[in-house]
C-alpha cells in the first residue's frame, strides 16, 4: 500500500462499500459526523448495512441520512433518541437495535481494533444488558422479533475492591470505519477536535479499512508527533473536503442577553 493514502472524493473513498457491509462511524452526537463520507454513502446506494455509533444523528442529518434512505438494516448504538425516523423504523421492525452501554461500545470498538476478542466489564450487570431480553426487533404488530441474548457472568476480585460480578462482553471489528478529523497528513496521521475524539479513534481502530476525511491537509512531518492522536496505521484512506462544512449543533442552549447566572435580569 502507498504510503500516499489520500484520495480525491468522498464519492472514490467509499466506491467499494458493498451491500451487508458493516461500519463503524466516528460522531458524538453531531460533533465529529463524518458527513461528506455518509452522503456519498447514500448517493452510493449500498444497502442492508450494520452501523456502529455512539448514535444514529438525528432527522435530515448524519447517520440519518442513511437511515431516512432505507440503506440501515442493524445498528449498534448506546443513545438513541433525538431522531423520530429511528424511532418509527424500530417500533415498527424495520430496524433491528442493540443498545450497548456508552463506555463498553467504546472498548468493544478498541478491543476489537487491538486484537482482543472480549473482555469482563462491570458495566450492565444486573439488568437486561447481561440477563438478556432487551428487544432488538420488533414484529409490525409490536410484539418482540429478537430479543439479546443472556450474557457471561463471572465474579472477579480486583484490586481491594473485593469479589464483584463482571458480564463479558464481545469485541467489534467492522469491515470499513467512516472518521472525521481536523487536520490528517498524506499518511493518514490524524488530529481530532475535542468531543470528535470520543468515539473516532476506537471506530478507526476496529475497521479492516478505515477512511477519514479530513478538514485540512497537511505534508507528513508537519503534525507533531505528540499531537497525533490517531496514528496512520489504522487509517487506509483519506479525502480532504475542507473547513467550510455544515457544523449543526444539536440542541442550542442560549440565556438572555443581559441576564445574570441565575437567569436573571439585571
Amino acid at each position: 500500500m502507498s504510503m500516499d493514502k489520500t484520495v480525491d472524493t468522498a464519492a472514490e473513498a467509499v466506491a467499494d462499500i458493498g451491500d451487508g457491509s458493516s461500519l463503524a462511524v466516528g460522531g458524538f452526537g453531531l460533533s465529529g459526523n463524518p458527513v461528506q463520507l455518509i452522503e456519498a454513502l447514500r448517493d452510493q446506494g449500498a444497502k442492508e448495512l450494520s452501523i456502529v455509533s455512539n448514535n444514529c444523528g438525528v432527522d435530515g442529518w448524519g447517520l440519518g441520512l442513511l437511515l431516512a434512505s432505507g440503506q440501515i438494516v442493524k445498528m449498534t448504538s448506546s443513545y438513541v433518541g433525538e431522531n423520530k425516523e429511528f424511532a418509527r423504523q424500530y417500533l415498527e421492525g424495520e430496524l433491528e437495535v442493540e443498545l450497548v452501554p456508552q463506555g463498553t461500545l467504546a472498548e468493544k470498538l478498541r478491543s476489537g481494533g487491538a486484537g482482543i476478542p472480549a473482555f469482563y466489564t462491570r458495566s450492565g450487570v444486573g439488568t437486561q444488558v447481561a440477563d438478556g431480553g432487551l428487544p432488538m426487533r420488533y414484529n409490525s404488530d409490536g410484539t418482540v422479533a429478537k430479543a439479546s441474548a443472556p450474557k457471561d457472568v463471572r465474579s472477579f476480585s480486583l484490586g481491594q475492591t473485593g469479589e464483584r460480578d463482571y458480564v463479558l462482553e464481545e469485541s467489534i471489528v467492522t469491515d470499513f470505519a467512516l472518521v472525521h478529523a481536523a487536520v490528517g497528513d498524506r499518511h493518514g496521521n490524524l488530529v481530532f477536535n475535542k468531543a470528535t475524539r470520543q468515539f473516532a479513534p476506537p471506530a478507526a481502530m476496529s475497521a479492516t479499512v478505515c477512511i477519514a476525511q479530513v478538514e485540512k491537509l497537511v505534508e507528513p512531518g508537519e503534525i507533531d508527533p505528540d499531537q497525533v492522536h490517531l496514528p496512520g496505521v489504522y487509517v487506509h484512506r483519506i479525502v480532504e473536503v475542507g473547513p467550510d462544512i455544515e457544523k449543526p449543533i444539536e440542541k442550542r442552549t442560549v440565556r438572555a442577553a443581559g441576564a445574570d447566572s441565575e437567569g436573571e435580569g439585571r
